[in-house]
């Protein structure tokens, strides 16, 4: 059985499908009448009451239906048709299943297969009261935009009571008050009618929704309205605007237009040459016995002008108006007073009806012998025209007067932009005034480009090198004159002492331990910071003398070494040493280091 449903829901979509079609409905509007349906009908066979709380959907795709009631989870049960006890409920639960508590809804699905044929039928009927609604909510989206148009429809049934017509999809029922006169249709026939009002669908008490009710006529101001615009192109354009209309359908009709240009005739162009234009408009109004005639009118402000104008098409020779009870004698010619009133007194209602005034019409004789006051016709002509003139002066000094206004508006807007701008160059040379006198900036020489770690030893201490260098030179000196002076058999003694001499040399310095330690520090210091660009300063005597100045060895306890250098030796090196420097001048020491003034020269970056 499962497998047989599963195979017929392709066709079970397919038929939604042509059902939506067919309607003219969308797929979601016949699955949400579906759903309504198989809802309502699962309802009624639950016997319970309307108030069961259901379950429906159908998917669009697959076609399945799952439907099922839903209960309330309780702990004590007042009402099992709505409720159902929290015990009850969790021991149906399967072992996966997440146990209820109190609030929850307990939901006990209803399998298609167990849907029974009367529960089928039901669903049947629900369906199809279901898409009727849907089909009348349609049409009303539909035609509630299109209220005031005129549509065509084909008659689809005819009698003497009504015409039935078919207009798209729905279909319109027009009694005889909406026709023009004695006018006849035959089945088949095209017919034109004026939409005239589409009603929200409502639903009486225990029934079900009706409508949408489409009002169509052709009997109307409107229908007639339509038909001016279709066939005269000046009012559909607008240049000719209809101001009044009032019309009795299949006799007469009244129709005010006005021309917004003055080169173009209102009347002229509703007629046409030779009628042309009113008959085609006349040829649509009904194809009885008795032709509808139409009065074209001209429009007039004044009203004495206009109402004269209205009761065409008798000749009014004058009128006078009381505006405060709107009514209004006319004064007609003798033996007028049957045209005056028209064929079933058409020709006076409309007239009031256009106009607004209940109107008399008052034969010449009799007005004289009622002793009547009365404008006559060309006065009512003159004052408005008058009045015409007067509306054209006070448009034109309007236009005038809105002309200065916006000049006045443009030259006032340009003032206060040219203050506004005026005040923002004062606050800006306020601004730069008050800014501080900024000093040129001072051009700073590049530093040089060589590192301190680069320089040699020489340049870091020039004096200590050259005293180095002389010392060495010394040295070698008087070392090989005392070899020369030393006796054959103390050789070896002064080979072993030269061994200690090199072996303690280590110890022997010209400065203490103390002042070593002084100089690697000085030195790390210079390292880290930017050589100097100081030329190398002189070097005095007392300096030269304390370098000089020799330090006594460190004492050995295990070696007694021989001094290379005897007193006498020493005191006389440090004499030639001093006479040496004392022989130099300023230029010379400086030409002797010039030799380091590439490392110092501030121009050399």
């Amino acid at each position: 059985m499962a497998k047989k449903i599963k195979e017929e829901m392709p066709k079970f979509i397919d038929a939604l499908k042509e059902l939506s079609n067919a309607k003219g409905l969308s797929d979601e509007d016949v699955l949400f009448a579906l759903e309504e349906a198989i809802t309502r009908a699962f309802v009624k066979s639950l016997g319970g009451g309307d108030d069961a709380i259901v379950r429906c959907s159908v998917d669009p795709e697959t076609g399945a239906v799952t439907l099922g009631q839903v209960k309330k989870v309780v702990e004590e049960v007042e009402d099992d048709y709505l409720e159902i006890e929290l015990d009850e409920a969790n021991e149906n639960l399967k072992s996966k299943q997440k146990k209820y508590k109190v609030g929850d809804e307990y939901y006990i699905p209803c399998p298609t297969e167990k849907i029974s044929g009367l529960m089928a039928q039901a669903i049947k009927n629900n369906l199809r009261q279901k898409l009727a609604e849907a089909e009348r909510a349609a049409l009303y989206r539909v035609y509630k935009d299109h209220i005031g148009e005129m549509v065509t429809g084909v008659v689809e049934k005819t009698d003497e009571r009504s015409v039935t017509l078919t207009i798209g999809r729905a279909t319109i029922e027009m009694g005889k008050k909406d026709l023009i006169g004695d006018e006849y249709f035959k089945v088949g026939d095209t017919v034109k009618v004026y939409i005239q009002e589409v009603k929200q669908p409502q639903s009486a008490e225990g029934k079900a929704p009706r409508g949408p009710q489409i009002e169509a006529t052709r009997s109307s101001e409107g229908f007639l309205r339509c038909l001016f615009e279709e066939e005269i192109h000046e009012i559909y354009d607008g240049t000719v605007v209809i101001k009044a209309m009032a019309r009795q359908a299949g006799v007469r009709s009244k129709v005010a237009v006005y021309s917004n240009n003055e080169d173009v005739d209102a009347t002229g162009a509703c007629i046409g040459q030779g009628g042309n234009r009113i008959q085609k408009v006349v040829s649509q109004l009904g194809n009885g016995k008795n032709k509808e005639k139409i009065d074209v009118l001209n429009y007039s402000p004044n009203e004495g002008a206009f109402l004269i104008e209205a009761c065409r098409p008798v000749v009014a020779l004058g009128a006078n108006l009381d505006k405060e009870n709107h009514s209004a004698t006319v004064i007609i010619n003798n033996g007028d007073f049957p045209i005056a009133l028209g064929k079933f007194r058409a020709n006076l209602t409309l007239a009031q009806r256009i106009t607004g005034y209940k109107i008399e019409f008052v034969e010449l004789d009799q007005a004289v012998e009622r002793g009547l006051n009365w404008t006559t016709a060309e006065e009512w002509k003159e004052k408005a025209e008058e009045e015409k003139r007067e509306a054209e002066k006070e448009a034109y000094l309007n236009k005038l007067r809105l002309e200065e206004a916006k000049r006045k508006e443009e030259e006032e807007a340009k003032a206060k932009a040219e203050e506004e701008a005026r005040l923002a160059e004062e606050a800006k040379k306020e601004a730069e005034a008050a800014k501080p006198e900024e000093k040129p900036e001072e051009k700073v020489a590049p530093k040089a480009a060589a590192r301190p770690e680069e320089f040699p030893a020489e340049a870091m201490n020039p004096a200590a090198a050259a005293l180095a260098a002389f010392r060495a030179s010394e040295a070698k000196a008087a070392s090989e004159a005392a070899k020369k002076e030393v006796e054959p058999e103390k050789v070896e003694e002064k080979k072993e002492a030269v061994k200690v001499e090199e072996k303690t040399s280590e110890v022997r310095t010209t400065t203490t331990l103390e002042d070593l330690e002084k100089e690697l520090e000085a030195a790390k210091e210079k390292k880290t910071r930017s050589a100097s660009k100081k030329r190398p300063r002189k070097i005095t005597e007392e300096e030269v003398k304390r370098e000089a100045t020799p330090v006594a060895p460190t004492k050995s306890p295990a070696i007694n070494a021989m001094p290379v250098y005897t007193e006498e030796e020493l005191a006389e090196m440090e004499e030639e040493e001093k006479e040496a420097y004392d022989d130099l001048s300023e230029e010379d020491i400086d030409e002797e280091y010039s030799e380091y003034d590439e490392y110092y020269d501030d121009d050399n970056a």
